[in-house]
């Protein structure tokens, strides 16, 4: 018999955030797929107590995660949920790639593998304050990531945190299909880094890893293993929902009904 594990306060968030994710690309399209694996990870960030956001950066680097962060943002009253209806339509600031036009939004995104530098530069910057990094499996195919790998290690960012979407999927499928990263906790812990491998769904692991980065003297990553379309059935390791145009009217309400 499994051992039975005490759902998560904040396992009620995600579960709104994830109907509010749904609602907004099934209208206008949007990256779907990772971002319903990543609302567990935003939400440790932002509703763990852990970290004071006014102070301390996050760094979206996925940038394409964009409907995941609108909701996060929108539940921690950076603005008022009602603008989540503008999503990727003319004149909105919620566009498919986020920007700082968005309140709450430090760092634009849109190509990938680059954000991790600039949370490094943050963290350098300031070693009294603490730089979160979300990047994905994916980035870590483009070599600025391992740059700044490099660089953080040098440096000794223990303010420095990378937690990585590990759901396995880019947009032409899986990554092991199309370039490898064999083992990648090993190549973090070679280039100096603290590395933790959680389930990117449990938020006790996720919490708890993130308090201990905090006391870390060395850059830390955190990978999260995560399911593409988490929640969906028919989205759930289906890199055809990398990303959407338009949820046809039947499958959003079958969405609906399995959230």
């Amino acid at each position: 018999m499994l051992p039975f594990i005490k759902t998560h306060p904040l396992q009620k968030i995600a579960q709104e955030l994830r109907e509010d994710l749904l609602d907004m690309v099934h209208k206008n399209g949007g990256h779907i797929g990772g971002s319903l694996s990543s609302i567990e990870i935003m939400i440790a960030v932002y509703f763990s107590n852990l970290f004071n956001l006014k102070k301390d950066h996050f760094i979206l680097s996925a940038g394409h995660l964009a409907p995941a962060l609108y909701t996060v943002l929108s539940k921690a009253k950076y603005f008022p949920k009602s603008l989540l209806d503008s999503y990727s339509t003319f004149n909105s600031p919620l566009q498919g790639h986020i920007s700082t036009e968005v309140p709450g939004v430090e760092y634009s995104s849109g190509s990938l593998g680059q954000g991790l530098s600039f949370a490094c530069g943050l963290a350098l910057g300031d070693k009294k304050k603490k730089a979160i990094c979300l990047t994905s499996d994916g980035e870590h195919q483009e070599g600025q990531i391992w740059e700044a790998v490099m660089f953080a290690n040098k440096y000794k960012l223990g303010n420095l945190i990378n937690i990585v979407d590990f759901n396995g999927y880019q947009i032409d499928g899986s990554v092991q299909d199309i370039m490898p990263l064999d083992n990648l906790a090993t190549k973090y812990i070679q280039f100096g880094w603290t590395v933790t491998t959680v389930d990117g769904h449990n938020l006790h692991q996720l919490i708890s890893t993130l308090k201990n980065a905090q006391k870390s003297n060395y850059p830390n990553c955190i990978i999260a293993k995560t399911i593409i379309g988490k929640g969906i059935s028919f989205m759930e390791n289906n890199f055809h929902y990398h990303d959407i145009k338009i949820l046809p009217e039947n499958l959003y309400l079958k969405a609906k009904s399995e959230l």
